[in-house]
């Protein structure tokens, strides 16, 4: 396994958030020696979502208000269906992800997490995967969008779902020790 040892990087997440698309690569980072911070629209704890109901909470580390992305290696964006509606609805959210882009940090993204990449307007020419339901989407703003299990295009690391986590954990770990 790659090490991420020095690495500092973002989980840009709001309530709605599925749990297992944020806990288990976070768990993976930290064990690949990773400083993870979540960062979300609100201080406190956001909630997340497990088969379609309300379950745990995370405590927020920085408000993305007050998060430079330039003190980050490497952003994550987990799914859910209200938690991308939720952080591409918020200007200071989106700004910090086009920042990432600008400086040809890595991304991942996955399941409906790509949403908040398409209002970034950084999806057009990429090859990427999502959730099934956001394919049309990603389509439409320029993606060439694929069903595989995890997807990497320069900078961008996409996966489907819950089910792809350890493919997707495995090669967030490798693109992000890049």
């Amino acid at each position: 396994m790659a090490n991420l040892t020095n690495k500092k990087i973002a989980v840009l997440a709001a309530d709605g958030y599925e749990q297992s698309e944020l806990e288990s690569p976070v768990k993976a980072l930290k064990e690949a020696g990773a400083d993870v911070e979540i960062v979300s629209l609100k201080s406190g704890k956001i909630k997340s979502m497990k088969d379609h109901e309300w379950s745990d909470s995370v405590e927020v580390d920085r408000t993305v208000s007050d998060a430079d992305a330039s003190k980050y290696d490497a952003l994550l964006l987990p799914g859910g269906v209200i938690n991308p509606d939720a952080v591409r609805a918020d200007d200071d959210a989106v700004a910090f992800v086009k920042e990432f882009f600008s400086a040809d940090k890595p991304v991942a993204a996955i399941c409906h997490g790509p949403q908040t990449l398409i209002t970034a307007g950084v999806v057009e020419g990429k090859k990427m995967t999502s959730f099934a339901a956001v394919a049309i989407d990603l389509k439409n703003a320029g993606a060439n969008w694929v069903d595989e299990e995890v997807v990497t295009d320069g900078n961008l690391t996409t996966s489907r779902k819950p089910a792809d986590l350890p493919a997707f954990n495995k090669r967030i770990v490798e693109e992000f020790a890049k």
